[in-house]
């Protein structure tokens, strides 16, 4: 089980990789917009997060502690992210701006969730 925890979590990375580059790629762009990497990343990032928290909750895969309130809370930011992309993706480009910064900035909120409050409740292996 373990190799499908890391597949998974191979895919979660790469759903980051969408949604944060798809933000950067936006910032000199004029006007900023939500792009089809944005929402696909997001969404990749929701489903394989989701099949993440439930593989740790059962003790699946992994050797870390699980904290239900940092996988929970992250889970609440990924579908806020989701839904900013598929709504910012709704408007006019000129009007996208501020769904775009709402998706980009909670994605990058995720991250530093993801770095500092899930590792300081890891527990080392070995």
């Amino acid at each position: 089980m373990s190799f499908v925890y890391n597949a998974l979590l191979f895919l979660h990375f790469i759903g980051m990789a969408m949604l944060v580059g798809g933000f950067l790629a936006q910032m000199r762009a004029v006007p900023r917009q939500v792009t089809q990497w944005m929402r696909d990343g997001a969404f990749t990032q929701l489903l394989t997060g989701l099949a993440l928290g439930g593989m740790s909750g059962s003790g699946i895969g992994t050797d870390q502690n699980f904290s239900p309130a940092a996988v929970g809370t992250k889970l609440v930011i990924a579908f806020v992210v989701a839904v900013a992309c598929v709504v910012g993706m709704r408007q006019p480009a000129e009007k996208q701006q501020t769904w775009w910064a709402l998706a980009g900035g909670l994605a990058i909120l995720n991250v530093l969730l993801a770095v500092f409050w899930l590792s300081a409740t890891a527990t080392p292996v070995g």
